[in-house]
């Protein structure tokens, strides 16, 4: 990679893009020199025009023989289906990858196909996609051609609980999530339940059962455990523009104390710029918002340990984290141009 790195960003219409632009512009080694959609050729700054006069390059066609002319990396910020077309395209013109969708975070195809109700049609690209989890597998990623960025109630549940499992400090059949997010997590695209009308003065649950982050939460925190768990999973929405409060309820093992589980978190999270174990007040959005940190704080309860984090979905939840792995592909210290 070179000192000055180029980055093009492939579906520049969404929010994850626009997140992903603000801090690209402010990152002293990195360029951003493409901007793609099959969507639009406006200027990114008619779209957004909080971008007027910061960037103003036009979006252009999909054409990754000319994308990798200009640049050397590519944020993949397309649905899910869509991600899968374009990165094999991406990657044989000799571009690294980083897919901010959810086509190459499972492993097995008959799982992925099952919650995305898609045919997984990349299986030999799949098989090498490392998981973009960077305060658990640095070291996997920064040798990674093409690297599957994690979901944002994933981040928020796999961080917790991956050491605590690992270390065999509570019960890992009996794990239950409950995570409310901002409602930008639902995207960009319109549809009548998120118009203001419907979301506003309004909490509720959905997708109980289904959300399709539920797998990827069990296969992350087995990849960075070791270990099967087993996980109840209920998202919810909160009428706010981003954040994600997660509430996790687990059983902690005969012995397990709350100060063995702060040293399990310290030993896994003692170099990771950017997890912040509290002690005292529980997590808030409040205190995460526009930064790339997740905070994490566990507590006694009876006999069942809660642990409550907060990050920001746009930003450790995506962008924030999608730059991180590209800091360590580039060799570029972690949190260069994220704090």
């Amino acid at each position: 990679m070179p000192d000055r790195l180029r980055a093009a960003i492939v579906g520049a219409t969404g929010y994850t893009s626009l997140e992903l632009l603000r801090w690209l512009l402010r990152h002293p080694q990195v360029k951003v020199t493409v901007l793609a959609s099959r969507k639009t050729e406006q200027p990114i700054s008619e779209i957004f025009p909080e971008l007027l006069g910061r960037i103003d390059l036009p979006i252009e066609p999909f054409e990754p023989k000319v994308i990798a002319q200009k640049a050397d990396i590519a944020f993949l910020c397309v649905p899910h289906a869509t991600a899968m077309q374009y990165a094999p395209e991406l990657l044989s013109v000799g571009l690294r990858v980083i897919d901010l969708s959810a086509d190459y975070r499972l492993k097995d195809t008959r799982l992925y196909e099952k919650w995305y109700k898609h045919p997984h049609t990349d299986a030999e690209n799949l098989a090498h996609a490392v998981y973009g989890l960077p305060d658990l597998f640095a070291r996997q990623i920064a040798s990674a051609k093409l690297i599957a960025n994690p979901g944002c109630y994933t981040t928020s549940a796999i961080l917790p609980l991956a050491p605590l499992v690992k270390a065999g400090l509570i019960d890992s059949q009996d794990i239950i999530v409950n995570a409310a997010s901002g409602i930008s997590g639902a995207g960009r695209n319109p549809v009548p339940q998120h118009h203001f009308p419907e979301r506003n003065e309004s909490f509720e649950a959905y997708a109980i059962g289904t959300h399709r982050h539920a797998p990827e939460i069990a296969e992350g925190i087995k990849l960075g455990s070791g270990k099967e768990v087993g996980i109840t999973f209920v998202p919810h929405l909160v009428p706010m523009d981003r954040g994600i409060l997660a509430t996790i309820y687990t059983k902690p093992t005969v012995l397990a104390t709350i100060d063995l589980a702060l040293q399990a978190w310290r030993s896994a999270y003692g170099s990771s710029p950017f997890v912040r174990i509290r002690t005292g007040a529980p997590p808030s959005t409040k205190y995460v918002i526009n930064t790339n940190y997740i905070d994490m704080a566990i507590y006694q309860y009876g006999n069942r340990w809660v642990i409550i984090s907060a990050l920001d979905n746009m930003v450790k939840g995506a962008a924030g984290q999608a730059i991180e792995n590209m800091n360590l592909v580039a060799g570029f210290p972690q949190a260069m141009g994220l704090n």
